[in-house]
């Protein structure tokens, strides 16, 4: 929030000036220093839910093939799934502006309205990069299995802190770069056998691994802006901002089924068109985890947010494991040992970088109560010259006689 050309945080009330990537990841960052218990426990139940619905995700989309391949649309999908978060959006807005207090800014006024939508107009961006991700997690499932879908997206944390190095100049220590790196080896332990047994045709393997670089890279560019968007505009409801988020998500999902039904016949149009019943499951499941995150962006951090995912990695894997025979390899135990190793190196204290902002503060306090010792000093040296000056010119003056 812009205070007379200075940022402040709302959560904080900390004061910064020149409004910019750096000034708002060192408002949050002082706000993440100062975190309640119940700030702490809304992140646990975060994480917790991250895990139960990430974890799900790949299992219903191999749920949801029949022959190893998709009889419905995965735009439809996508489609429907934002559809479902923007009727949820609504509905929470609706139940938020019934509970305001007399005097408040009132939600659901066309000025509001209109305002948000002007300064949360950077969600687009996100939303589309949303929607290309959200169809190559179809595509990637044609390639891997869940378990190695989800070891495969773990890759987003190392692609997201050098994204929020340079776009949000967020810093991060040696230990925790090292933890980073742990991560990457983990999931190349467990990637060392992703593709069957069998399959040596090289123009699989190369696509396979050119949506692996896109879907690495696409959703991460999302996240960093998505948090970016959401925590710039910090005093705007996180539901008024889902509302755009996931409205201009259905608008490019809505565009893509139009350009679908152009090149393949109005057929396509047809939006239910194959849906099964672990398709519903599947919506309604990507419409809570995309709930989900927007709170992790907003309220906790980009990196907590992909590092919670790596979690659900044992619960895709064991489920995969049991509902579909895919076998548990020592590389997939190894790989989740040291993705483990990386989580508890990267968020132990010892590897955390001090507070910039808390240094700078304390700089700015150092150097006023030095400028005020400095300024007692000055006065009681002047005193002090005072008295000295008076003890010399009553030396210079003569004795008088008794």
């Amino acid at each position: 929030m812009l205070k007379a050309g200075m940022l402040e945080c709302s959560v904080c009330h900390s004061k910064l000036v020149s409004p910019s990537t750096r000034t708002i990841s060192r408002a949050y960052d002082k706000h993440r220093s100062s975190v309640s218990s119940k700030n702490r426990a809304l992140n646990v139940l975060l994480v917790f839910g991250d895990c139960i619905l990430v974890g799900l995700q790949p299992i219903l989309v191999y749920m949801s093939k029949v022959d190893g391949s998709f009889k419905f649309s995965p735009i439809s999908v996508n489609f429907l799934t934002e559809v479902t978060k923007v009727l949820f959006a609504i509905i929470m807005l609706l139940l938020q502006a019934r509970q305001q207090k007399v005097g408040e800014k009132p939600l659901l006024s066309v000025s509001t309205f209109v305002q948000a939508a002007r300064d949360n107009i950077l969600l687009a961006i996100p939303a589309l990069l949303y929607a290309i991700n959200n169809y190559l997690k179809f595509i990637m499932q044609l390639y891997f299995n869940p378990a190695t879908v989800k070891m495969l997206s773990n890759l987003k944390v190392l692609v997201i802190a050098i994204l929020l190095k340079m776009i949000m100049k967020r810093r991060f220590s040696i230990i925790q770069w090292e933890a980073l790196a742990l991560l990457l080896i983990g999931i190349c332990v467990n990637q060392l056998r992703s593709l069957p047994e069998g399959t040596t045709a090289f123009p699989i393997a190369a696509a396979a691994y050119i949506y692996t670089v896109i879907f690495v890279t696409v959703p991460s560019l999302a996240s960093v802006y998505n948090e970016f968007a959401l925590k710039s505009q910090f005093d705007t409801s996180i539901y008024l901002q889902n509302l755009f988020l996931y409205g201009y998500g259905a608008i490019f999902n809505f565009l893509a089924i139009i350009g679908t039904a152009l090149f393949k016949g109005p057929g396509s149009f047809d939006i239910l068109q194959g849906h099964s019943r672990a398709t519903m499951f599947l919506i309604c499941n990507n419409a809570a985890q995309g709930i989900l995150s927007s709170f992790f962006f907003k309220y906790a951090d980009t990196i907590l947010k992909k590092y919670s995912s790596t979690v659900a990695t044992i619960f895709t894997g064991i489920a995969s494991a049991a509902l579909f025979g895919h076998t548990l390899t020592i590389n997939f135990i190894l790989g989740i040992s040291i993705v483990f190793i990386s989580m508890h190196q990267f968020f132990s204290p010892l590897a955390k970088v001090k507070d910039e902002l808390s240094t700078g503060i304390e700089m700015m306090n150092a150097q006023s109560h030095r400028s005020k010792e400095a300024s007692i000093i000055n006065m009681t040296a002047g005193a002090n010259d005072d008295s000295n000056h008076r003890g010399e010119a009553d030396e210079r003056q003569p004795l008088l006689p008794i």
